[in-house]
């Protein structure tokens, strides 16, 4: 459970902000690149070639600094529990310990109590034994794939689309949830794969597009579009600009955060400028979405791809977050973030989505009732416009602020939602728009009597 914040300032206030410099740590505290220079480090091709993808690189990386405990653990994970593969940048794993500390079991600890660690590198130990997975929980929990009007595009808003134009990230968070198609398939999770070619995929998507005026907003996704060939990209861009119903375009990137390296590219800026012109001339918004879950992913590099992206023309660079117990569901976190965003990156915080329902989840997942709390604990202290919406993706529904259920049972922690338009697949479901749809709290934040409920109907 998360708790009210209490007052502990000298004024009073619950919270006290701090304007803060970003700082870029320091990388040659380990080992692996106490050698790794400026230029090497600001290159985009070194960040990739040297991403973490396995222990016998984290090993390396590490030298004497983790206890085996640790090793031990996350190989447990990979081989029982991770429905994500590891891949980490450098860039990354650079903001976990950042201050760092002695090498052994001092490091050791301060690792795995580390926020960016927690999410990017699971292990075993993290997940709950209990109830490692909800009942409910599915592999393509939001439904997505079911909603596919063409291979990768769903259409699952009225005016809205996502188009995911690839499977492949530069990094792979344990969270993900696309991890039923995106990146390599686990031990426990055989991936869904994209069949066509890309350019047939993109140009049935394009075609789709072009014959349903009444969709006016892309998303434009995967994966991540940070993995996706500049040129290619811009070219889907440019075709998706000249269809006359298509007025806000949003690139989704994780790799503004993880790799921002890629977004310094000059080639790129000069490409994104050219871009950004057509949207200009043609009135579409055309807006970089990411993903930074915690204050300390937010660094010098970060901003400067950020304020580059601005200066190419972007109209607006916004955060995603996930709400993530062990990682930023606390109000001090939240807000923390959100100010490191938008003083350090001039980068907009957005939303932040309450993790969805996968297997193995349950450990990061909180309740509607504490997201509400939440929401009302961060209300205040940033601008009305960059005060980050906490809100539940229901399955079959789409995106509904925390405090707009229906109704709400807290014993079986059971949720109730209702929507105000059809899916793709319900056109004609007389319906959908009268039934409400369940969304399910984690059992281990239920009482007693609402957990017994589900050990005896949840099997």
């Amino acid at each position: 459970m998360t708790a009210t914040i209490e007052p502990k300032t000298r004024d009073g206030q619950p919270y006290a902000y701090q304007r803060v410099e970003l700082v870029e740590p320091d990388w040659t505290r380990f080992p692996g690149w106490a050698d790794i220079t400026e230029e090497q480090w600001r290159d985009v091709q070194w960040q990739r070639v040297n991403c973490i993808k396995n222990v016998r690189q984290l090993r390396a990386l590490m030298g004497d600094l983790l206890d085996e405990r640790f090793y031990a653990d996350l190989e447990k994970d990979m081989a029982e529990r991770a429905t994500m593969s590891m891949l980490v940048p450098p860039q990354m794993v650079n903001t976990m310990v950042p201050s760092g500390a002695s090498a052994g079991e001092e490091f050791t600890d301060a690792f795995y109590a580390d926020p960016l660690r927690h999410y990017m590198i699971p292990v075993f130990s993290d997940r709950r034994t209990d109830w490692p997975s909800h009942p409910q929980a599915s592999r393509d929990s939001l439904h997505e794939h079911d909603m596919w009007v063409a291979e990768g595009l769903t259409h699952r808003y009225p005016t809205k689309v996502l188009a995911e134009l690839l499977s492949t990230c530069p990094q792979y968070c344990g969270h993900c949830t696309r991890m039923d198609l995106v990146g390599n398939s686990t031990p426990v999770i055989d991936k869904l794969k994209l069949t066509g070619k890309p350019v047939d995929r993109h140009e049935a998507m394009l075609e789709y597009l072009r014959n349903t005026p009444q969709v006016r907003d892309v998303v434009v996704s995967g994966g991540d579009v940070a993995n996706l060939p500049w040129p290619r990209l811009e070219d889907f861009l440019t075709k998706l600009m000249a269809i006359d119903n298509i007025r806000d375009i949003r690139l989704a990137t994780k790799g503004l955060i993880g790799l921002p390296q890629h977004w310094l590219q000059e080639p790129l800026l000069e490409g994104m400028n050219r871009v950004t012109t057509i949207a200009r001339e043609r009135g579409v918004s055309l807006a970089i979405h990411t993903h930074a879950n915690h204050a300390n992913s937010v660094t010098p590099l970060v901003a400067e791809a950020s304020k580059a992206l601005l200066a190419a023309g972007v109209r607006d660079v916004r955060n995603q977050g996930v709400l993530l117990a062990g990682v930023n569901a606390d109000s001090h976190s939240l807000l923390d973030l959100s100010f490191r965003l938008l003083d350090g990156a001039q980068i907009m915080p957005y939303y932040f989505y309450m993790c969805d329902m996968i297997p193995f989840s349950e450990h990061w997942r909180v309740s509607v009732a504490d997201a509400q709390r939440l929401q009302h604990d961060i209300m205040g202290y940033l601008p009305g416009f960059a005060t980050p919406r906490i809100v539940c993706d229901v399955p079959f529904v789409g995106k509904r602020w925390v405090h707009q259920i229906a109704d709400y049972d807290t014993e079986r922690g059971i949720s109730y939602w209702t929507k105000n338009y059809r899916t793709s697949i319900e056109a004609s479901d007389p319906e959908a728009l009268s039934r409400t749809y369940e969304y399910y709290d984690p059992i281990h934040t239920l009482p007693e009597s609402g957990q017994e409920w589900w050990r005896t109907h949840g099997k």
